[in-house]
C-alpha cells in the first residue's frame, strides 16, 4: 500500500508538474499570442503609414497628369503670351505715334526775326515767331494734324490754322498761296503754301502762332523745344 502511495504521490506530482507546465506553456503562449499581436498591430500601423504615402504619391502623380489641370495650365500660358505681345504692340505703337508726330521747322531756309512777346511794330506786342523767307518759298506743316481754317484774315493776311491731335492750333500766316482746303489731314513735313507778304508786313515772311487748345498763343519757340528742335 504504501509503495502504492509513493506512486499514487509520485504520480500527483507528475501531474501537478504537468499542470504547472502546462499552465507556463500556456502562459508563455498567450505572450507569444499578444506579442504576435502587438508585432501584427505594429505591422498593420506600418503597412496602413505605408499606403498612406503611396496614396500621396499616387494623388501627386494624379494631379501632374490629370488632363484639366494640364489644359487649364496650358490655357493660362496661352493668356499670358497674348497679354505680353499685346502689351509689346500697344508699346511699340506708341513709340511709332511719337516717332510720326515729331516736329518739324516750318522752312528749309530762314532766318529768325521777330519772336514771341517783343513790342514795337505790333498793336500790342507779337504772338509768335517771324521766319524771314522769300516769297514762293514752300511753307511745311510742322505736325501731323488737320486743317481748320484757311483764307484771308485782316493783319494776318493769307492764313491757314492746322489743329494737331492734341487740339493745339498751329498759325500760318501772310502766304501767298494756301494749297489745302478745310477738312485735309497732313503729316508734319508737308507742304501747306508758300511765303508771301499778305497782310500787315514789311517784307515777305512767315508768321507762326501756337495756339494750345485752339486758346490764346503761346511762344513757339519754347513749344519747338519742348518738341526736340531748336529754331
Amino acid at each position: 500500500m504504501a509503495g502504492v502511495a509513493v506512486l499514487a504521490i509520485s504520480a500527483g506530482g507528475a501531474v501537478t508538474a504537468s499542470t504547472a507546465g502546462t499552465s507556463a506553456l500556456a502562459s508563455t503562449g498567450s505572450q507569444l499570442d499578444a506579442s504576435g499581436s502587438i508585432g501584427s498591430v505594429a505591422g498593420q500601423s506600418m503597412s496602413r503609414r505605408g499606403v498612406v504615402v503611396s496614396r500621396d504619391g499616387t494623388r501627386q502623380a494624379s494631379e501632374e497628369s490629370d488632363p484639366e489641370l494640364i489644359a487649364l495650365a496650358e490655357k493660362q500660358m496661352v493668356e499670358r503670351a497674348a497679354k505680353l505681345d499685346e502689351m509689346r504692340k500697344a508699346a511699340e505703337a506708341q513709340a511709332a505715334k511719337i516717332e510720326e508726330n515729331k516736329w518739324v521747322l516750318p522752312l528749309a531756309t530762314y532766318q529768325l526775326t521777330a519772336t514771341y512777346g517783343e513790342y514795337g511794330l505790333w498793336a500790342s506786342y507779337h504772338t509768335g515767331l517771324d521766319f524771314n523767307g522769300n516769297s514762293g518759298d514752300p511753307i511745311l506743316s510742322v505736325a501731323n494734324g488737320t486743317v481748320t481754317q484757311t483764307g484771308y484774315d485782316g493783319a494776318y493776311g493769307n492764313k491757314t490754322v492746322v489743329t494737331l491731335d492734341d487740339g493745339t492750333e498751329i498759325w500760318y500766316c501772310h502766304q501767298t498761296s494756301i494749297y489745302v482746303s478745310v477738312g485735309d489731314r497732313v503729316n508734319g513735313g508737308e507742304t501747306i503754301g508758300t511765303v508771301g507778304a499778305t497782310g500787315n508786313v514789311t517784307g515777305s515772311h512767315l508768321h507762326l502762332e501756337v495756339r494750345p487748345g485752339g486758346g490764346g498763343p503761346v511762344d513757339p519757340f519754347q513749344a519747338f523745344v519742348e518738341h526736340g528742335i531748336v529754331p
